[in-house]
């Protein structure tokens, strides 16, 4: 797991955009979503622009917060995050029934944790597929320390048909969604508010519905043979680290006090210049995630 200082945070904020870009591409950035006037058409039409902007702007924050794994887990009782993380990336290498010796794609792979972990614990060699220049060179950096560069590697890529068109005959995909339940309501406001909160501070154009998810993969070729809500059953909450009301010196910096101590931080990088102005913006949105994250969990 990345162990990402105070200076790490600094330097890495904005990714591969300049530094003196930084506080015009998080207005851009926040002017795609509808907190800011912004709208789903929109997004779409600039996806790729608006994805690659945020996370130039987050991945870092990402890293000095949550580790090198940007997911959640389910999460037995008395374990810790990163515990939960690591034990759910080898759940997944057992449900793909990995092999030594084998070739594995990780799409969207962030700056390849989990890819790292699944190599190591599978023994294979797992190519990651990112569109963003900075998480791979940072991708990159890591295998490098991890000693895994020569079985890692990171390249840029497409989605669900690329992916059945270059899996093998009769090989596994596993995918891993943000998704809305059946609860969800258009209509209600809350619901609505809910999910843009979600939406500008992870970088998405729209969070489908768990069937439509389902749906896309079948459209694409894919035979479904196992979904599951994994929230579902979980001992433990997987909004649980982004409570406020929780504290834990295992996740400290995700907790109320870490992430006042955090934004404080911040504040003073950006104010004598270390951290690029607009850093605190970013901050700030990725807040409204965590507490629509938490509102929309319960």
């Amino acid at each position: 797991m990345s162990k990402a200082g105070a200076l790490d945070l600094a330097t890495g904020l904005g990714g591969k955009i300049d530094k003196s870009d930084v506080l015009s591409a998080v207005e851009k950035y926040e002017k795609y979503h509808v907190c800011y006037g912004g709208d789903e058409e929109e997004r779409k039409a600039n996806y790729s622009d608006m994805v690659n902007k945020y996370y130039d702007l987050v991945t870092s924050f990402y890293e000095f917060g949550w580790g090198e794994s940007f997911h959640f887990a389910p999460r037995f009782k008395g374990e810790s995050l990163r515990e939960s993380i690591k034990r759910h990336e080898h759940f997944l290498a057992l449900q793909l029934g990995l092999k030594p010796g084998q070739k594995v794609l990780d799409v969207g792979c962030g700056i390849g944790g989990p890819l790292r972990e699944i190599a190591r614990f599978s023994s294979t060699s797992v190519t990651g597929l990112n569109n963003n220049e900075y998480q791979i060179s940072r991708g990159k950096e890591l295998n490098r320390i991890a000693g895994v560069d020569r079985t890692c590697d990171f390249v840029k890529y497409g989605c669900y048909s690329e992916i059945y068109r270059v899996l093998k005959p009769g090989q596994c995909f596993a995918a891993y969604e943000w998704c809305m339940t059946d609860s969800f309501d258009p209509h209600n406001q809350e619901h609505q508010k809910i999910k843009a909160e979600i939406e500008i501070g992870d970088g998405l154009p729209d969070i489908r519905l768990t069937g439509q998810c389902i749906d896309a993969l079948t459209k694409a070729g894919f035979e479904v043979i196992w979904s599951k809500d994994l929230a579902v059953g979980s001992p433990v909450p997987w909004y649980l680290p982004l409570d406020t009301s929780h504290f834990s010196l295992s996740s400290f910096r995700l907790t109320a006090v870490g992430r006042f101590f955090t934004k404080n931080m911040v504040k003073a990088l950006e104010f004598v210049g270390l951290a690029p102005k607009g850093s605190q913006r970013v901050q700030d949105f990725l807040e409204k995630a965590a507490e629509g994250l938490v509102e929309g969990g319960r």
